[in-house]
């Protein structure tokens, strides 16, 4: 896991300010913003000996109903809980409503950092 910084609370519950801003080393990434079209993927380094595969665009997702696992193709994005511009955008995240061929379904994993789309079917 990642160190994020100190934490802004105390163990009391008051609060802690910051002695200085963050560090170039301590800063995140970009997020990856993963787009619904061709598919196209970047393998990026991570903590330990491991590799990150992010989903920069696709257009499958594995879709499961309860009791089956098919994949299906992406049209566009319906709902998405994270910003109300990534629908317009066409931006999957974790929680995203997605039409697909099989029907609507919710994202269940993270494509910027698994570089897969999970999802289920929704009523």
């Amino acid at each position: 896991m990642k160190d994020q910084g100190r934490s802004t609370r105390k163990r009391t519950g008051g609060r802690l300010h910051r002695s200085s801003k963050k560090k170039r080393h301590q800063l995140g990434r970009e997020p990856a913003e993963t787009t619904v079209g061709e598919p196209k993927f970047q393998i990026i380094d991570s903590m330990g000996n491991e590799k990150k595969v992010r989903a920069l665009s696709t257009n499958e997702a594995q879709i499961s109903d309860g009791e089956t696992t098919t994949s299906a193709t992406i049209q566009n994005v319906i709902e998405n809980p994270a910003n109300v511009n990534y629908i317009r955008r066409n931006i999957i995240t974790k929680g995203a409503v997605i039409e697909t061929s099989e029907g609507n379904a919710r994202v269940t994993s993270r494509p910027g950092q698994t570089g897969q789309v999970n999802a289920v079917l929704v009523e």
